[in-house]
């Protein structure tokens, strides 16, 4: 196994935290505000991470989401790169099949290059997006490719990452630039070094190639609750070692919000619940005020999704928080946690942040 890729991709718990606690950003524009406001609180939130020990932050691929500002994952990490120091970048994740692979490799190495040995690449198959919206992204007749393509597709970017197409191959003289090797030590030796890749799911079908091809896996368990263990169960049993890791890892991505009151936790959450109510009927818009979703008349079936979305939303004190996440770690043994924290005004997300890194006792900031 390579030593230095499982160190970069298993964090250290701080405080009383069970396991290391992480960050997923989905660049959340409110009503009234701007996506350059989203921006600017991105910086914030990565800069409060890094400074409250929190052991990576990731940003999601959406496109034709007017309140997801996160269509662009590298141009963002590349802005945050400039802005951090410590704390691991990377995607939660890029929507493989929107892009070539030689793209990917050439952004993530550029990423690299910029912040070395802090970036991960996080890999998904799924659009990030509607139907018509996937096809505009990829030109082509590739969206009705099936499942097996992906498999192709992540191994064509692992040789453009690696550069080690074999010869005769196609692209054995194409190289991504930027590449794995960034520089030479005082010695005179090279050291090839490039970002991890990681798989990501809401299925069992990314769980079971992370597992057979030895990878990291991050599960989103904030909105596919259900198949959390399953998808867990599978990752696990049929996970086979490799030069990345020589026994699973696992992280989970947990919807959670916590506020000094209840009652505040409870207003923050329906207004986030109100956004994925509108989302999911084909409505997309900003998200709403917590007043704008006290005032909606939400329908019995409207108030049954929302029921249901925020029974899986982690919220409250910071104390109820703690022991919502403690128990989740708990029942699906996931390696890490990584929290994304839904709310309509920056204020929120960032204190929500702090609240959850005092729980835990996570460093002061300096």
């Amino acid at each position: 196994m390579a030593a230095d890729a499982a160190e970069e991709i298993r964090g250290t718990a701080h405080g009383t935290a069970p396991v290391p606690l992480s960050v997923l950003d989905l660049v959340t524009v409110g009503a009234g505000r701007t996506a350059t406001d989203a921006l600017r609180t991105s910086v914030d939130i990565a800069r409060l991470a890094e400074a409250r020990g929190y052991h990576r932050y990731w940003v999601a691929e959406h496109h034709s989401m007017p309140g997801v500002a996160s269509s662009s994952p590298a141009v963002i990490l590349a802005h945050l790169a400039a802005h951090t120091d410590r704390v691991r970048l990377g995607s939660g994740g890029v929507m493989l099949p929107n892009h070539a692979p030689l793209v990917i490799a050439e952004q993530f190495g550029t990423l690299e290059a910029m912040a070395p040995g802090r970036v991960d690449l996080g890999l998904g198959r799924a659009p990030g997006t509607d139907g018509a919206t996937a096809a505009a992204l990829r030109r082509s007749d590739r969206l009705h490719e099936g499942a097996d393509e992906f498999p192709r597709q992540l191994a064509e970017l692992t040789r453009f990452l690696d550069d080690d197409f074999p010869d005769g191959h196609p692209y054995a003289r194409i190289h991504a630039v930027p590449g794995p090797v960034q520089g030479t030590s005082p010695g005179g030796v090279q050291s090839p070094h490039r970002p991890p890749v990681w798989l990501l799911g809401s299925s069992g079908f990314s769980a079971r190639l992370a597992a057979e091809l030895g990878l990291p896996f991050a599960f989103a368990h904030h909105f596919s609750a259900r198949n959390t263990v399953p998808a867990l169960d599978l990752y696990r049993e049929s996970f086979r070692p490799s030069e990345v890791l020589d026994a699973p890892y696992a992280l989970i991505g947990v919807s959670a919000l916590a506020a000094e009151d209840e009652r505040e936790a409870r207003r923050q959450v329906l207004a986030a619940a109100l956004n994925m109510v509108r989302l999911r009927s084909g409505r997309p818009g900003l998200v709403p005020t917590p007043e704008e979703a006290e005032a909606y008349d939400f329908s019995p079936m409207e108030r049954e999704f929302v029921d249901s979305w925020n029974a899986d939303v982690i919220h409250g004190t910071p104390d109820a928080v703690r022991s919502g996440l403690d128990e989740l770690q708990k029942r699906t043994g996931a390696d890490e946690l990584m929290l994304t924290a839904n709310a309509h005004s920056p204020e929120v997300r960032l204190r929500s942040y702090e609240l959850v890194a005092d729980a835990y006792g996570l460093p002061a900031r300096a």
